[in-house]
């Protein structure tokens, strides 16, 4: 498979080295340094794109992309909020495709569906309250983090007593507080916390009087998202469409 990396950081040097150890091609690569290969017969050349920038940047990239028929994988976070509906619009019925997910990494994947089905049984016991935090690198410049909000959107859908979520306690990477965890009855908090170079941890908590429920997903380096975001672009090779990781990991 031919594949483009827009992004030349960590994640997408380790996501190039993952891709030659499984025997696919980079054709081109693209970073701020060269944006006009966009339009490079190379870039045009590929299967499949796949996407690691910023919130402000990964609309465009999308459009530039799709200029040329070329499929994009993305783990950009912080865009949905502004741009969903024109991505929905120009992926439906195949024109074009895009898989995005808010985190690629297989036991995410894994941590999300037990997730669902904590918050499913906890719809039945309002004794428990939940909360979430979530933990990150210094260099993370949204917060929360796009997995949070994705993980938090899941519990709200399962658990009748939530009905949002809301940004709960924040430490920054400058070292700053602001926020609190106190939040309405129907609200979800998520904290966020910015310190060293943490890979990524986020954590549910349930907690009543007599006792208290956490799940954790703790990710030790960048390689499992890297190998994710490979897995999804041999997926999105053969798909259409808007596709999500629900689509590739099948439970």
């Amino acid at each position: 498979m031919k594949i483009a990396l827009i992004g030349y950081g960590k994640m997408g040097r380790m996501i190039e080295e993952i891709a030659l150890q499984r025997g696919h091609e980079i054709v081109c690569k693209i970073d701020v340094s060269n944006p006009q290969d966009f339009d490079s017969p190379e870039f045009a050349s590929a299967d499949v794109a796949i996407e690691f920038t910023n919130p402000t940047a990964a609309y465009g990239n999308y459009l530039k992309a799709f200029k040329h028929n070329v499929k994009i994988v993305s783990g950009s976070t912080g865009w949905m909020k502004d741009h969903k509906s024109e991505v929905e619009a120009l992926t439906k019925d195949g024109k074009q495709t895009l898989f995005w997910a808010s985190n690629f990494s297989i036991g995410v994947a894994i941590f999300s569906a037990v997730n669902r089905y904590l918050a499913k049984i906890m719809n039945n016991f309002p004794q428990y309250d939940v909360e979430m935090e979530e933990t990150h690198h210094i260099h993370k410049l949204d917060a929360p983090s796009g997995t949070a909000i994705t993980l938090a959107e899941e519990v709200i859908d399962n658990l009748d007593r939530k009905t949002e979520w809301v940004k709960g306690f924040q430490h920054n990477a400058d070292g700053t507080e602001e926020g609190s965890n106190e939040v309405a009855e129907n609200q979800l908090a998520i904290a966020s916390i910015r310190r060293d170079e943490v890979p990524g941890i986020h954590s549910i908590s349930y907690d009543s009087e007599a006792d208290k429920i956490t799940i954790t997903h703790d990710a030790h380096s960048r390689k499992g998202f890297a190998l994710g975001a490979v897995l999804a672009a041999e997926y999105t090779k053969e798909h259409t469409g808007l596709l999500t990781t629900s689509d590739l990991f099948k439970f």
